[in-house]
């Protein structure tokens, strides 16, 4: 490896490294505020608030990475164009592919992380965080319940107990359920004991009422009347209610797309009985996670097509850079878009190839001279007019 190469790499390569870690740091702060009611309501910790967190930032790797690939070598190289460093390097004799090998070596490198996260940490990352997301969110969240706050379960399960005593009675407890539609439930019971069973906490309840409202029609009715609501009031020494959200079929936790390795996606178990349109979301989404880091390497090119594709200007020069960055921002809305356009029909799923590997080939065929490109010719100018010479005879007399 040259100098030139070593000197530009290493460049590109801190760069790259601050700039990922600084924005994944930013969208982790960003998202991370959405589970913030998981410390301020569940009682959780801050370091399992942490760690659970934490799960989230392989995903925001895999999706900046092409994005931070392309500033860092687009900014390298603007730079070095505008200390001349450029112009001294194409003086010695440096083509344009010679100058692009440290950035195109680093952007290989990006490539085979992006793959790393995209087939393997991601998938396995995504479910580590559903999964303890769901226990804390539907088996743990009865356990962490506090004395003197309504503890919200569920959208449809609040439990408040007045008293939590260090063996974990609970006291003064009011439950009100509304799992069952239409016919909503309110307990109150002096004292209560959680435990734990293989499909989640439930609590026993001792002296205590049980009140459900209904609507039914009042005995000895003609035909016709419209139910009427009903209290009915039940008074019991002993009862037992399940907290787990997870009892009920809609409750159960599927495993969603970023779950599932490449082969899950693309090859989808029949067991499962997955409907038509999750197996179409899941094939293009595994197309999707095998091309996205390619795009690292054609934005990296089209960085480098736009740096060193310009001709060098003393004053200016920006035109070119602010063109590959729309022509980028471009790039992303058409891939969100394409990716949509694949999930609802795999006849689309080779747009999906053609956006990641398509803008590469055209920077490179840029890069390269776009050989084949009709060029237009500078027209000669004419010759001046020279003075008439005379002859050697005349001109020694």
């Amino acid at each position: 490896m040259s100098r030139v190469t070593r000197y530009i790499a290493k460049q590109i390569a801190l760069s790259l490294l601050a700039v990922t870690v600084g924005l994944a740091a930013l969208i982790w702060l960003t998202q991370s505020l959405r589970f913030i009611e998981l410390v301020l309501n569940r009682g959780l910790s801050f370091g399992v608030f942490l760690r659970l967190t934490g799960l989230l930032l392989p995903s925001f790797f895999a999706v900046i990475l092409p994005i931070t690939t392309f500033v860092v070598t687009l900014f390298a190289y603007v730079r070095l164009q505008t200390d001349r460093e450029l112009v001294v390097m194409r003086a010695a004799g440096l083509s344009d592919w010679r100058l692009s090998r440290p950035a195109l070596l680093i952007a290989v490198l990006a490539t085979g992380v992006g793959l790393f996260l995209q087939l393997w940490l991601v998938p396995v990352s995504h479910a580590a965080f559903r999964t303890w997301q769901f226990e804390i969110r539907n088996q743990m969240a009865a356990v962490l319940l506090q004395e003197g706050v309504f503890s919200a379960i569920s959208n449809d399960l609040t439990v408040y107990a007045r008293l939590r005593e260090r063996d974990g009675v609970l006291r003064g407890i009011l439950v009100h359920d509304s799992r069952e539609t239409g016919a909503p439930v309110t307990i109150l019971a002096e004292r209560g004991v959680i435990s734990a069973t293989a499909n989640g906490p439930r609590v026993t309840l001792y002296d205590g009422q049980r009140q459900q409202m209904t609507r039914a029609v009042p005995p000895g009715s003609p035909p016709g009347t419209p139910a009427e609501p009903r209290l009915t009031v039940l008074t019991f020494s002993e009862n037992s209610l399940d907290l787990a959200r997870s009892g009920r079929a809609e409750d159960a936790r599927n495993r969603d797309s970023r779950e599932r390795f490449v082969d899950e996606l693309l090859n989808p178990d029949p067991a499962e009985n997955l409907p038509e349109r999750d197996i179409r979301k899941f094939r293009a989404e595994g197309h999707g996670r095998l091309s996205s880091p390619l795009t690292t390497l054609s934005f990296a090119l089209v960085a480098l097509a736009a740096a060193l594709g310009s001709a060098f200007r003393r004053h200016g020069g920006g035109l070119s850079a602010l063109t590959a960055v729309l022509a980028v921002v471009g790039l992303l809305a058409i891939g969100l878009a394409v990716g949509n356009l694949a999930a609802r029909d795999n006849r689309f799923i080779p747009l999906i190839w053609l956006h990641a590997i398509g803008p590469g080939v055209v920077a490179a065929w840029m890069l390269s001279g776009a050989p084949g490109w009709p060029r237009r010719v500078p027209p000669v100018p004419a010759a001046a007019p020279t003075a008439p010479t005379l002859p050697k005879r005349e001109a020694a007399a």
